[in-house]
């Protein structure tokens, strides 16, 4: 499975949007999971095991507990292929800067 395949899927992209923030026990994520999609406990551990399996999340077992955290491996293929686009967006993010600054120092000189 591609990166973009495991990103395409809202209830994984929800799984690494919380793991972005730090490391959840299997459980805190499929409470935050389960609830918001309405989807089972089972379901949730398809979507963590599809996450470890293709390097997006890491898990260790701390006693009863198995705690994930994000493995930024996946997440390369993705933004390799985004790479293609940045030329795009940095153009139009420098003209963008170029206006704040000009409208900044519009309002300066109105004071």
């Amino acid at each position: 499975m591609g990166a973009l395949d495991i990103l395409g899927d809202a209830v994984r992209r929800r799984i690494l949007e919380g793991l972005a923030t730090g490391e959840q026990t299997a459980g805190a994520i499929v409470d935050d999971v389960a609830q918001r999609f309405g989807i089972s406990q089972a379901a949730v551990s398809q979507h963590l095991r599809v996450l470890r399996e293709n390097g997006f999340a890491n898990v260790r077992v701390e006693g009863p507990k198995r705690v994930y955290s994000l493995n930024s491996d996946g997440l390369r293929e993705a933004d390799a292929w985004l790479e293609q686009f940045r030329g795009f967006w940095t153009s139009r993010l420098t003209a963008l800067t170029g206006e704040i600054a000009r409208g900044k120092a519009a309002r300066r000189v109105k004071l």
